[in-house]
């Protein structure tokens, strides 16, 4: 962590600390997404599947392009750890870094999950969040976040003095897509990679700068919901750490299932089509 200033202070120290800062990647010029017409397309549509993620468990889904796909809270208050990948290759998944770098710490409605390099395209648009009006608390806190990595049983064992702990989210991700695909666990544990927080909240401790989690304001029937820019598999793992309040990594929390329901409208959002990977040439000045 930061620690407190400690060294002397330059004569324009205080002059440094004034300049302002600038965002390090302005979205602009970024393609918005047309949420009307997403709004007009998930007006008139019809469920195609559903599951149910059990506690401390991960489950697959797939979800079309063009499709709308929902994460559910449908009893007492959990958090969740999401993944996703192109459907039809897994090397193309979830990229939390330059999702938080062009959108912020914190997802919401309109914004979009990106895929990693050399793809770098949108994966997932979110369409809906009941929990829009939690904003940022006084702690600075806020939901959906994509600053924490996932909950792993490496991190556990490091600080629990060696504990051997197999349903952290990283563990029911490998063994949920492993299953899904047919793939070792060594195999599928090379997939999987740093999610989206759905219903934590979480933020940055202001004297330290650790990252703090505090309980979510999630409640049965609460959702966030996304829309399916290309062919996706998702994995979704009911973290250990019930609503987060206290710990995780553990059998000690209250935890409940949460649901994903696929929707597919009657027809596609106006004018949609479905993102090309970048058009960057990949020859990195040679």
């Amino acid at each position: 962590m930061k620690p407190a200033p400690r060294g002397p202070a330059p004569e324009d120290a205080e002059a440094r600390r004034a300049v302002p800062p600038v965002i390090c990647y302005p979205v602009a010029g970024l393609p918005l997404p047309d949420l009307a017409a997403l709004d007009e397309a998930r007006a008139d549509w019809e469920m195609t599947a559903a599951l149910l993620v059990p506690p401390r468990e991960a489950r697959t889904f797939d979800v079309p392009a063009g499709h709308f796909f929902r994460i559910g809270c449908p009893e007492g208050a959990q958090v969740g750890d999401l993944n996703l990948w192109n459907a039809a290759d897994l090397a193309e998944r979830f990229y939390s870094g330059k999702t938080r770098a062009l959108h912020g710490t914190h997802l919401g409605r309109g914004d979009r999950m990106w895929s990693g390099f050399p793809y770098l395209r949108p994966m997932a648009t979110i369409t809906a969040d009941t929990l829009d009006w939690y904003g940022f608390d006084a702690y600075g806190c806020s939901v959906h976040d994509v600053i924490g990595t996932r909950c792993d049983p490496y991190t556990h064992c490091l600080l629990s003095g060696g504990g051997q702990y197999h349903h952290c989210c990283h563990s029911n991700l490998t063994r949920a897509l492993a299953e899904a695909r047919g793939l070792t666990p060594r195999e599928a544990e090379a997939a999987v990679h740093d999610v989206l927080n759905v219903f934590m909240c979480t933020g940055f401790d202001r004297a330290t700068g650790q990252y703090v989690m505090k309980a979510s304001p999630v409640r049965a029937g609460d959702y966030l919901e996304f829309f399916a820019e290309i062919d996706l598999l998702g994995a979704l793992s009911a973290c250990p750490g019930g609503d987060c309040s206290a710990e995780h990594s553990s059998d000690t929390a209250a935890c409940h299932p949460l649901s994903v329901e696929v929707f597919c409208p009657r027809v596609a959002p106006p004018g949609w089509v479905a993102p090309k990977v970048s058009g960057y040439d990949r020859s990195h000045g040679w």
